[in-house]
C-alpha cells in the first residue's frame, strides 16, 4: 500500500474507532489524531492478530484488514481513555 493510501486507510479506521469507544460522550479529535491513532491501531492490530493466531497479517485495502486496523484503533484509544482517567 502507498503512503496516500495508509493515510486514507488510518484516518477511516481511527475515525471509525473514535464513533466505537467515544459514543454519545466522544471527544471531537483533529484529522491528524485520527490518521495517527488508525496507523497506529493497524499496527497494534497487525501485531494482536499475529499473536492470537501465528501467521503475519498483511495489510491490504480490504474488509478484513480494515476489521483488524479499527480493532487496534479501538483498543489504543480505550488504553488511552484509562491513562487520562489517572
Amino acid at each position: 500500500m502507498g503512503f496516500l493510501s495508509w493515510i486514507i486507510f488510518g484516518a477511516l479506521a481511527g475515525w471509525a474507532a473514535g464513533l466505537i469507544v467515544g459514543g454519545s460522550r466522544r471527544r471531537h479529535r483533529g484529522c491528524v489524531l485520527n490518521v495517527l491513532v488508525g496507523v497506529v491501531g493497524a499496527t497494534l492490530g497487525g501485531f494482536v492478530y499475529r499473536l492470537a493466531t501465528g501467521e503475519p497479517k498483511t495489510f491490504a485495502f480490504d474488509f478484513p484488514s480494515f476489521g483488524v486496523a479499527v480493532l487496534g484503533a479501538v483498543l489504543l484509544l480505550a488504553v488511552l481513555q484509562l491513562l487520562e482517567r489517572r
